[in-house]
């Protein structure tokens, strides 16, 4: 059994920040900390006060955090990054609701004494003796203080209060992890019981000291149980002010999920209650366990339903009749061709979240060359009238401003030159898209043709697979590269607009031109020639792309990722500890990592076949430096997750260097001393190629179940009860009642073996149940 705790975030946009750059706009980004660590940063939005991201994270946390925060700042070339202002959320506001927080928020102005970090480490006693009660405080040292100082670090000193008498500690210069080990002993005067408070500031010879937090401990918890051990630092008390959106607002979605993973046994009846639903024969898709369950769902639970029960089915080599499944139901209640697969049903979003988990290799083969051409080549691309820049081509030649033909027939070209390959890759593509999409979009086809059989429908069949594969799956890839891990960056506005009109062309395409000429955009009507032209090939590609071998249609689609298997690659910049001499710039050498759950290991480049791993010999100290925090963030996850199942890894670590016979850290004198700052080997961050983890999706399931259980009770059991005819007013047959409530029965007694099961393990934790009691 685990614990767990994930914050499900979206940084979704933001709107009226103030003008940071002397050109009246800002170049915003968002840095997300959690625990004053930051765990993920926004792409830049260039030139823009009302900026949109759209970024999800998946942060896998520690279950003792306790708060996050989100900061903008404005890029600045040259100089520090402007702050902007921030949005701090307790633990408990997250929590305060399941669904999470969904709105915008304004931004607060960043107080200095209010941003604080770090932990101090602290030994307390209560002593008695002649002369009345006496307080020693033992200050041992401190960690990941913020840093105060020009230099990136800081001066601490402590300063201890109880009652009116007060005393200081002495100051350790240039570190953020101070070690005092300093007794102060304090007397207690007459009046009241006094708390305890301990202050830490940063000493400066000029200008006012710096505060780096505190702590404070009441009477009562110093006479029952004085603190001994590592304590969070904090801000002074004050009630956060809300600037009144003077500094603009973030539109965010956050949700805290906190969980207790049981065994797999105990999942087992849920699990296979959803196995049967899709092996089951079509008769029974209308009242088996999965369709109550999708019933119940909706909105933005249901996406995060798809995601968990497409991860379920892959992980048990099912992801094929499960889609089936959910294709069966949805093309059986759909009676107008148009409207097949357009709704955010669960088969929708199913579909949609099978083909990030199993095709984005495929996807970035396809489309990345084409979109970094699109970035590092800038032309200007327009042929809507109204948008159409003429001045611009005079700005930057002296060849006169075009006419609007001439900028016109110049955007085509340019368009086409791009469009061109990207349907040539497309349509070459077949061999490459993995073997579970083609099964999936062969079964897709078949239901599709067996609804819809009529020769006027002959397009409903390419349109079923192009309306996922071209409008869900590649036209939003063009449009936003950065969502999909094709750039590390989002466009700047021109190269934005550019991939609009890509990304329209090729919804064109996927639509096989059905509304070509129609609509607001008939200045797209230049393009239609080529895209009239790409429309056969498009055909002709999803026929080839569909002709599989049925004999290879059991073959499971995804299992757990072997240890073996690739968690992380890519280029760092490396270099090898020199004790003697700092580290220039020019020292460090740029290699290709891969990283794996054995190996860590590198080589000069990805086609070389020799490949060194620093295993062997001697242990030694290796520096590696990404090139932005995303990329640091990123690396970091994956070492993390790769080195999960180590039962060695260290709790401390020193994150400066040995030099000159000290820590740079925390000044220690000796190369073995224990580290001065706490590893965070519980944050991390999600991704689709994550290895799956079939109890924590199970568990999701049974959460959901939850959340609708009354629902189910009511819609299927209750009205049994009734002398009513609900088949009257639903449409459906006795027979068709009768099973779903029977499935209604049988998920809702899942439902409490599973709750009994939670119930006693967290008996069990608090000491009120024997260990070995448990059952499945």
């Amino acid at each position: 059994m685990a614990k767990s705790s994930t914050l499900n975030v979206r940084v979704v946009e933001g709107r009226s920040l103030p003008a940071k750059d002397v050109s009246g706009s800002s170049d915003p980004y968002c840095l997300v900390k959690v625990d004053d660590e930051v765990v993920a940063r926004t792409a830049t939005v260039w030139r823009s006060l009302s900026p949109f991201w759209g970024e999800e994270y998946t942060v896998h946390l520690p279950l003792d955090f306790h708060h996050l925060a989100f900061y903008v700042l404005d890029e600045d070339t040259v100089g520090h990054d402007d702050i902007i202002g921030k949005i701090s959320l307790s633990r408990e506001a997250i929590a305060a609701d399941p669904r999470g927080i969904d709105s915008w928020i304004n931004l607060s102005h960043v107080d200095p004494d209010a941003e604080v970090q770090g932990e101090i480490c602290l030994s307390v006693q209560m002593l008695e003796d002649g002369q009345g009660r006496c307080l020693l405080c033992h200050v041992l040292q401190a960690r990941d203080l913020a840093p105060r100082d020009i230099s990136g670090t800081s001066d601490p000193f402590a300063r201890v209060f109880w009652g009116s008498q007060s005393l200081e500690t002495s100051t350790i210069k240039k570190t953020r992890f101070p070690h005092w080990d300093e007794v102060l002993e304090l007397r207690e005067m007459p009046g009241a019981p006094s708390p305890l408070r301990v202050e830490l500031w940063d000493w400066d010879m000029v200008g006012k000291n710096d505060f780096l937090g505190m702590v404070e401990f009441s009477p009562k918890t110093l006479q029952r149980k004085p603190p001994n051990g590592w304590f969070r630092l904090l801000p002074f008390p004050r009630a956060e002010e809300d600037s009144g959106g003077n500094l603009g607002a973030l539109r965010l979605k956050v949700r805290l999920i906190e969980d207790r993973v049981l065994p797999s046994q105990y999942y087992q009846p849920l699990v296979e209650l959803l196995m049967d639903s899709v092996l089951g024969p079509a008769e029974e898709d209308t009242a088996s366990p999965l369709a109550v369950l999708e019933e119940l769902t909706s909105g933005d639970c249901r996406q995060d339903l798809a995601t968990k029960l497409v991860k379920l089915f892959l992980g048990r080599g099912l992801s094929g009749p499960f889609l089936d499944y959910l294709t069966r139901r949805e093309v059986a209640r759909t009676t107008d061709h148009n409207t097949l697969f357009r709704s955010n049903s669960l088969a929708s979003k199913s579909m949609e979240q099978f083909m990030k988990l199993v095709g984005m290799p495929y996807l970035h083969e396809v489309l990345k060359p084409v979109i970094s051409r699109v970035f590092e080549e800038k032309k200007y691309m327009e042929l809507d009238p109204c948008k159409m820049d003429l001045g611009r081509t005079r700005r930057i030649s002296f060849k006169g401003v075009p006419s609007e033909e001439q900028m016109r027939e110049t955007s085509l070209g340019l368009l086409t030159g791009y469009l061109g390959p990207i349907v040539d890759t497309i349509v070459g593509s077949v061999g490459r898209c993995p073997l579970a999409m083609r099964l999936v979009f062969k079964q897709l086809r078949g239901r599709v043709e067996e609804r819809f059989p009529q020769a006027e429908h002959e397009d409903v069949k390419y349109l079923a697979i192009s309306g996922f594969l071209f409008l869900r799956f590649f036209a939003p890839a063009i449009l936003t590269p950065k969502l999909f891990d094709l750039r590390d960056q989002h466009a700047d506005p021109q190269t934005s607009r550019s991939l609009l009109l890509l990304a329209k062309a090729v919804q064109s395409i996927g639509n096989l031109g059905q509304q070509l000429g129609q609509g607001k955009e008939l200045w797209m009507a230049p393009l239609h020639p080529f895209l009239l032209q790409s429309i056969s090939r498009v055909r002709d590609f999803l026929d080839r792309l569909v002709d599989v071998d049925g004999d290879e249609a059991g073959a499971p689609t995804r299992a757990l990722v072997p240890p073996s298997a690739t968690v992380r690659e890519g280029y760092l910049l490396k270099r090898k500890e020199e004790p003697a001499s700092l580290a220039t710039r020019f020292a460090f050498k740029k290699r290709y990592f891969w990283l794996s759950g054995e190996t860590l290991s590198y080589s000069k480049g990805p086609e070389w076949q020799v490949v060194t791993q620093d295993g062997a010999g001697p242990p030694h100290t290796t520096y590696l430096q990404c090139k932005n925090v995303n990329e640091l963030n990123q690396w970091l996850s994956a070492l993390r997750k790769a080195s999960a199942p180590n039962p060695d890894k260290l709790a401390s670590c020193h994150p400066g260097a040995f030099r000159s016979a000290r820590w740079t850290c925390c000044l220690q004198a000796e190369r073995s001393a224990a580290g001065c700052s706490r590893t965070h080997s519980a944050v991390t961050l999600g991704d689709w190629s994550d290895p799956l983890d079939p109890d924590a999706e199970a568990q999701m399931v049974y959460r959901q179940l939850l959340l609708g259980r009354d629902q189910l009770r009511m819609q299927f059991l209750e009205d049994s009860s009734m002398n009513t005819t609900p088949e009257a007013d639903t449409g459906a047959c006795p027979d068709v009642l009768a099973r779903q409530r029977a499935a209604a029965a049988r998920l809702l007694e899942v439902l409490e073996d599973l709750d009994r099961a939670h119930e006693e393990f967290q008996l069990q934790e608090q000491g009120k149940l024997a260990p070995g009691h448990l059952g499945p």
